[in-house]
């Protein structure tokens, strides 16, 4: 009767310890499977004038990747560059300004920039063009012209064109015209705001802001061919992002044709070859 009772307690015994064994297993954490995305927040510090067309590149990429949101930061280069010097959480920089761009490059702030994307200049006015504005020349003696600060990208490419514009118009065009600005914006969609708004008689802009939610309100004069200025665009990932892998599966993406794509359909400019 004893050794039947051992006998008992020992196949019980056997038996708890097969079952817990069993549950530990099922309990195993299973690998993650081919094509499984991981989640999380990208951040995306962008010049605003990517604005639209990143919106699209961003629903895009969060449509292929699911549980990922990407945030953007949109804004003037110079100001995007200074945050990320001050230590703001950013994943990915895409910058209208290569001067900008090197700068952190050099602190070693970003991994090595790839140029994406090209635009050039146009003037803008009211669609009702108070002034009269019909052409470049008129910036120097018609009406209001709000420009940006000269450390915004395009404010520094306004004035170039100006001074490219000198040889058709006189030496002291860049003078005259600088003497009709009333104000200098931080941001390009800042000096479209206020010519569609009425606030200034013209500005100078790139060509993808016509395409912005005020283009129902503006009518653009181009400039002269020989004096336009073609402004390439860097992007690359923060060497202090949580989200490397991520970050540069977005940058893949809007270098590849789908990406560029989207940044043709809002009037950017593939990059030349050798730039």
């Amino acid at each position: 009767m004893k050794l039947r009772r051992a006998s008992i307690l020992i196949a019980s015994t056997l038996i708890a310890a097969l079952a817990l064994a069993g549950c530990r297993q099922v309990a195993t954490p299973q690998p993650r499977q081919q094509g499984q995305q991981p989640g999380g927040q990208l951040v995306v510090f962008a010049a605003a004038s990517l604005t639209d067309a990143f919106g699209e590149i961003g629903l895009a990429f969060e449509k292929s990747h699911p549980g990922v949101t990407v945030k953007f930061n949109f804004g003037g280069s110079q100001q995007l560059r200074t945050q990320i010097e001050q230590g703001m959480s950013a994943d990915v920089f895409a910058s209208a300004d290569q001067k900008y761009m090197q700068e952190l490059v050099a602190k070693g702030l970003v991994e090595p920039p790839r140029d994406f994307t090209a635009n050039t200049l146009t003037v803008i006015v009211p669609k009702n063009n108070p002034a009269g504005i019909k052409s470049a020349a008129d910036l120097a003696n018609k009406g209001k012209l709000v420009l940006a600060a000269p450390d915004v990208p395009i404010g520094k490419y306004s004035r170039q064109a100006l001074e490219k514009l000198a040889t058709l118009y006189g030496s002291d065009y860049p003078k005259q015209v600088e003497k009709r600005v009333v104000s200098q914006e931080t941001t390009v969609r800042q000096v479209v705001a206020k010519v569609a708004l009425g606030e200034a008689d013209a500005g100078i802009v790139y060509v993808t802001d016509i395409n912005s939610s005020y283009r129902d309100k503006l009518d653009t004069i181009p400039f002269p061919q020989e004096a336009n200025v073609r402004a390439t665009y860097p992007i690359a990932v923060v060497k202090d992002s949580k989200q490397a892998g991520l970050a540069r599966e977005l940058v893949n993406l809007i270098l590849s044709p789908d990406g560029q794509k989207i940044l043709a359909k809002y009037g950017f400019l593939p990059v030349k070859e050798g730039s």
